[in-house]
């Protein structure tokens, strides 16, 4: 996994910085596994415009990835690893024992023809999927779930990784990659190893029309907008805004919006950094 840097022919090449895909085993993705995918453009059934900044951008097809990893025991192994554009990880095409084939998110290193399996009892490997309360203290972690059988949720997303810390009683703590400390149930699952394309966060589109080929028109500032657009819209000259605010009045920049009695910051152990 590498970046591809370019010979500044054009001006959209000068700081154009992209993956290499040399990860990449096949472009062709199982026709078994894919759904369509249908674009909106941000309008609702009238052609109204419900959601801005969305429109345009490549045709996708969804390919159905297995957060689950509920086929405990059956060993799998790696076929393909695959590019989808529908997210920044690179995901993998697995074929069971049993002739069941499932895409998974690809954690960084694991390669074709590697086993991979999941469930009570097996060793901590690189892309098995066990229970909390299996996992060795210190590992590195990703694809995990926040209720039993509910399928990960948490550290999904390219280069991405949380960090089991301590066991006690029925609950795990998880440091997670926001840098926030919260306990989640020992019975739920996690992936070794963190997400594949670790560099992505390090890419540069280089030019405008890419923001358009992923469906993403350019997004105006509220203070360029008028009074009856934004509240922090109008006046004379190059006015500030005033404070910081999103379209709705919301105060941004330190206002806590989070619930004071949210159910769930009972887990929380220390939240994240600022």
């Amino acid at each position: 996994m590498g970046l591809k840097k370019f010979k500044p022919v054009t001006a959209g090449q000068r700081f154009k910085l992209v993956s290499n895909f040399e990860e990449i085993t096949t472009s062709t993705p199982e026709k078994s596994l894919l759904l369509s995918k249908k674009r909106t453009g941000g309008r609702n059934n009238e052609g109204k415009m419900t959601m801005r900044y969305i429109g345009g951008g490549h045709k996708k097809q969804y390919r159905i990835i297995d957060f689950l990893r509920n086929k405990d025991g059956v060993p799998a192994t790696v076929k393909t690893i695959e590019y989808d554009p529908n997210r920044s990880a690179r995901i993998a095409l697995v074929f069971y024992a049993d002739g069941e084939k499932r895409y998974i998110v690809a954690p960084h290193g694991l390669q074709v023809g590697q086993k991979i399996l999941s469930g009570k009892g097996i060793s901590p490997d690189l892309g098995n999927t066990l229970f909390l309360a299996e996992i060795p203290l210190g590992t590195v972690i990703h694809n995990i779930e926040m209720q039993p059988g509910g399928g990960a949720k948490i550290a999904r997303s390219a280069g991405s990784y949380a960090q089991l810390m301590s066991r006690e009683d029925r609950y795990a703590t998880i440091k997670l990659p926001s840098g926030e400390t919260r306990k989640i149930l020992c019975t739920c699952k996690a992936t070794i190893g963190m997400v594949s394309n670790i560099e992505h966060n390090l890419q540069v589109s280089g030019k405008a029309g890419r923001s358009r080929w992923l469906g993403r028109r350019p997004r105006v500032r509220g203070v360029v907008m008028n009074p009856v657009d934004h509240p922090m819209g109008g006046g004379e000259g190059r006015a500030s805004g005033g404070h910081p605010r999103s379209r709705k009045g919301l105060i941004a920049k330190g206002y806590k919006t989070r619930k004071p009695k949210k159910a769930s910051t009972q887990f929380i152990v220390e939240r994240r950094k600022k």
